[in-house]
């Protein structure tokens, strides 16, 4: 085989990478998949099947071996393929993915050749990328995972904004040079095309900034970073004067007071989760984690630290009336539900983390028990249980499995987006928000989404779209239009966000 996709390693993110490569594929004429890993071929063969159906006209082809062995490797044609996927094993680490690096620049030294590895390790994923001068790209899945579930859980709707961008069905990211931009500023160019969201640009020395100064002067040649349903609806449709000499007054600032968060459930993802969450938590605020004593050790909990939040624990058994205790001792802002990926299989993690979604919305419907309702934010790590977890209902789920093989698929297929994804997942920078609709417009009063953005720029922000709360089913993944026109108009209502890219309040 030759110009194929070519995956080394074998995980659970293998599943969704195929679907979204099979998206990706459906104009290319024949698309090609090569999977080479340990597992026996039979193995792989049977769980694609049952695991990833519906590829469509995505070919795609498993061979066993050594990914770490040149010799071995040779056999997948590793110098014809058009991008090489470095899956992370979930249990040998990042020393292996370092040794298949290796293997590949041995058998492929064509620098066009895109290197995506999956990385743990920031400091390996940067001595990687430098080494090989840029060429290998890093994803660093765990990372990327804490840090939607820990923004999930203090914005509604948030992680339906990120799968947006992220799949390859509905809205994606395209680059696009607009010479009639040149003179003109970012903030012009954020009113300038009716059918697509400006969210950043590449200057004229390849440099990618997302949300700039609304003041950055553009040129002929700089890149415009936009979000569209597809290529061709990046029409420059002109800078809207009569939005640009309106004076718009901003709303008041966010404020935001003391929360109180409930974890229930734990593993090394926790941890990250929680190291995300402190850096925004306001003064005051704290995090009770409760977990089963047969899963975690009592000491790694006793142990933790983040900064100014207070931490408590309880190592509990898994009777119901320990949850009770837990859940009404305090009025919490949410509850965030970790699988034990850690202690038990993935399948056992997954149910037991269902399982307690369905105790705790009993709970939140109970009378008598002091446990007020609360928002519920949930981890699962087979995206095939997605349906069965909106059963059991959480306010958003965040898919493991599905959120990083996104990530990869789309970095494989456009490696340009890797600098976007990095700067709108890093801590630093730019960042994804779902703010009040209040802090930009007034209730009740139609507007447009032009005059929404126009505001919004006057805040320092790129808006990308809204939700509306009335239409969001218990999942809450609807209720969310990512990058309608700027002719769209619609009455914002109580509970209802403005979805934009900017820092972090």
């Amino acid at each position: 085989e030759s110009d194929h996709t070519l995956i080394l390693g074998w995980s659970n993110r293998i599943f969704p990478i195929l679907k979204e490569l099979a998206i990706a594929g459906e104009n290319q004429r024949k698309p090609k998949v090569v999977i080479f890993s340990e597992v026996a071929r039979e193995k792989m063969d049977s769980e694609i099947a049952t695991r990833a159906e519906n590829l469509g006209k995505l070919k795609v082809i498993t061979r066993t071996g050594d990914v770490s062995n040149p010799a071995d490797l040779a056999r997948a044609n590793v110098a014809g393929a058009k991008s090489i996927i470095i899956l992370d094993s979930d249990e040998s680490g990042d020393a292996v993915i370092v040794s298949t690096v290796l293997s590949v620049k041995s058998l492929n030294a064509n620098p066009n050749t895109r290197i995506i590895a999956e990385v743990d390790d920031p400091h390996t994923a940067e001595a990687l990328e430098s080494a090989t001068n840029g060429r290998v790209i890093s994803v660093r899945s765990h990372d990327i995972i804490a840090r939607v579930t820990a923004q999930a859980s203090r914005q509604p709707g948030l992680t339906a904004v990120v799968l947006d961008l992220l799949d390859f069905d509905g809205d994606e990211i395209y680059f696009h040079t607009v010479p009639a931009l040149a003179g003109k500023t970012y903030g012009d160019a954020l009113l300038a095309f009716n059918e697509a969201s400006v969210i950043g640009i590449v200057d004229d020395k390849g440099v990618t900034s997302i949300n700039p100064s609304m003041k950055t002067k553009l040129t002929a040649t700089t890149k415009m970073i936009a979000i569209a349903s597809d290529d061709d609806k990046v029409i420059y449709t002109g800078v809207r004067e009569d939005l640009e000499n309106k004076k718009f007054k901003a709303g008041a600032p966010i404020v935001r007071k003391a929360e109180h968060i409930l974890v229930i459930g734990w593993s090394s993802m926790g941890r990250s989760v929680i190291s995300e969450l402190a850096a925004y938590l306001p003064k005051g605020s704290s995090v009770h984690i409760v977990a089963q004593n047969k899963f975690v050790d009592p000491a790694e909990l006793a142990s933790l630290k983040f900064g100014t939040v207070k931490m408590s624990y309880a190592s509990v058994n898994g009777d119901i009336d320990e949850l009770i205790a837990a859940a009404s001792a305090k009025r919490y802002n949410e509850v965030i539900i970790l699988g034990y990926r850690n202690a038990i299989s993935e399948a056992e993690a997954d149910a037991q983390t269902m399982l307690t979604m369905l105790q705790m919305n009993m709970l939140f419907e109970a009378q008598g028990n002091n446990v007020e309702p609360t928002r519920l934010v949930a981890e699962i790590l087979d995206s095939r249980k997605v349906e069965l977890a909106r059963v059991a209902a959480a306010d958003d789920l965040v898919v493991s499995d599905n959120l990083a093989a996104l990530l990869i698929a789309q970095v494989s297929e456009n490696p340009g987006l890797a600098p976007v994804f990095e700067d709108l997942f890093d801590a630093e920078g730019a960042a994804i928000n779902v703010k009040p609709i209040e802090h930009y417009a007034p209730l009740g009063k139609e507007i447009d989404f032009a005059e929404l953005v126009a505001i919004a720029r006057a805040h320092g922000d790129s808006a990308i779209g809204y939700r509306v709360a009335s239409d969001a089913s218990n999942d809450g993944s609807t209720g969310v239009r990512m990058n309608p026109a700027k002719t769209t108009v619609f009455k914002p209502a109580a509970g209802d966000t403005l979805v934009v890219i900017g820092n972090i309040e």
